[in-house]
Order: structure tokens, then sequence, then C-alpha cells
């Protein structure tokens, strides 16, 4: 049954946008499976009794964590899913990559926590409706319904979807990023502004825990800034850049001199040139990828 587990961890990651909280669902889920088949239950669909425990553990989830997040501070970003070229990762799991963009992510963020599950379920993992209703425990015409509004709801920031082959967009993808990243380091201001659309927007996470900023920034010309100046500085702290799969996307992740987790970017490419950029510097958000740099840190109070 090991061989769910990208599948439930996609589910309770794109339902909670925390890797942490998405691997603890997930135990919770199989811990449960665990416990019903000692107490005696007959479970003849292992898959579908996971899919059903995580979903609801997610919404679960979802409600208890509204209040933090509304009390969170400055602009919040799901923590970063990180798969290194030549390294298999969970954004690489079951053509899920283009679920766990962070776009998507904060979009899902103005649903409710029902309303999350079922536009995932059946948008995003393909569950039919007789399914959705089983798993979320509503009626198939309440499935619909609830489906529309959370269409409408996300669809205004909503980009349509690279159709390119994984192989093809991945490297692809990775080449923008190396361009993206030399061209930030060498200050060459042409060749970013040919690589952003002119809108785009730049959006950080400190969590008011590191340095980022507390609102985001749009708009070619001061992004491009922002980002040769934000380069300088941690590179004159000893920082480097390592290009990187993030969140099903181009990015990187950057380390400091003793090769500690001093952030994550991702790069949310459309139409050929970058539309957002999502930098996490969020300590918190950071830990499950390794021991995590000072660098960026706030002091505390």
């Amino acid at each position: 049954m090991t061989g769910y587990r990208p599948l439930l961890f996609s589910i309770a990651y794109g339902m909670t946008g925390s890797v942490g909280d998405a691997e603890d669902i997930v135990q919770d889920a199989f811990l449960g499976l665990t416990r019903a088949r000692n107490a005696g239950t007959v479970i003849t669909e292992p898959k579908a009794y996971l899919t059903t425990a995580v979903t609801r553990l997610g919404i679960d989830h979802l409600r208890s964590a509204r209040v933090r997040r509304e009390t969170y501070v400055g602009e919040w970003l799901p923590e970063p899913v990180v798969a290194h070229p030549g390294e298999p990762g969970p954004a690489e799991h079951a053509e899920l990559a283009d679920s766990l963009s962070m776009a998507f992510l904060v979009l899902l963020e103005s649903l409710s926590p029902v309303e999350r599950a079922v536009l995932m379920l059946r948008e995003v993992f393909g569950y039919g409706y007789q399914d959705v209703a089983r798993i979320t425990g509503k009626t198939e015409v309440n499935c619909r319904q609830i489906l529309a509004r959370a269409r409408q709801r996300v669809a205004a920031g909503r980009r349509s979807r690279d159709n390119a082959p994984t192989r093809v967009r991945r490297a692809a993808g990775e080449e923008l990023a190396r361009r993206f990243f030399d061209a930030a380091d060498g200050g060459d201001l042409d060749a970013l502004l040919g690589m952003l659309a002119p809108d785009v927007v730049l959006h950080g996470d400190g969590g008011g825990k590191a340095q980022a900023m507390a609102r985001p920034a749009a708009g070619a010309p001061r992004v491009v800034k922002m980002l040769i100046a934000g380069l300088r500085r941690v590179r004159a702290l000893g920082v480097t850049v390592r290009t990187a799969w993030v969140n099903g996307r181009p990015g990187a992740v950057m380390y400091d001199a003793e090769g500690r987790v001093a952030g994550v970017v991702e790069l949310d490419v459309a139409d050929g040139v970058i539309q957002a950029i999502h930098s996490v510097v969020n300590p918190d958000k950071l830990a499950h990828l390794g021991p995590v740099s000072d660098v960026a840190r706030l002091p505390e109070k």
C-alpha cells in the first residue's frame, strides 16, 4: 500500500499547503486503516478508504488552521516542495506537478475547506462526482453546486496550463531558471526584462521571522530592481543559488556558506515568460529541506 503514498501526499498537500502537515495526515490515515483492520473491519478497497480519510483529515485541519492563517504576518505562501535536477520528489508524482504550483495553492486559500476538497478531487485528481460525494460525505447534486461556486472563485486568477510533455517542459523550465538567476546575479537588466511579463508580481513569505516584503511588488521594472538588489545583498553574505524544480515549476534553493537552506524561489511561467515569482524565506517553512540558515532571520523581539 505504500504505492498509494504519492497520491495521498498530493491530496493532503493540496489541501493544506504544508509538507509537514501533509505527511502527518497521510500517516494518520494509515494508522486509522491499521486500527480499523485490527478491530475486525473488512476493508475491501484500501485506496478508497485512505483517500477518504486523508481528505476528511485535510478538511478538519483547514478548519482549525483558519485562525492561524488570519493572524499570519505578511503574505502567506505554501511550504515549498523541492526536487533537484536528476532527483525524484513529491512534485513528480502521477502527473500532479501542475496542481502543486504556489499560485494555484494560494488561490485555493479563498475557498472553504469543503470547496477546496471538491475542487481538488474533481479537477486535479479526476474523481467522478459519485466518488467525490462519497469522499466528502455530500450528495452528488451538492458536489456539483459546490464545484460551480469554487470554479467561479478561482477562475479569475487561474491561467491555462502548459500542455507540453513533462520532460520537454521541465528541461525548458530548468534552462529558463538558469538564465534567469544568472542574469539577476550579473545585473543584466535587459535580459531580465525579456524574461518577465510586463505585469509580473513578486511575492515573499517571511512569516514575520525573516526579511521579506510586507506586500507583493508588481511591474517588471520594479521587480527587476528588487531582484538585483536582493541577490546582490545575499551574495555578499555568501549565499549561493542552486536551480531546482519547486512545486512543479522552475525555481531555485538558496544556501548559505555553511550549506544551510536560506530560501526557496519558484518561477510561475506561462506564455514563455515569468508571470509571478514566489520567494519563501520563513524558516518554519524550510525546515523539511534540511538545516535552516539564519542569514535572513529577523532579530527575536
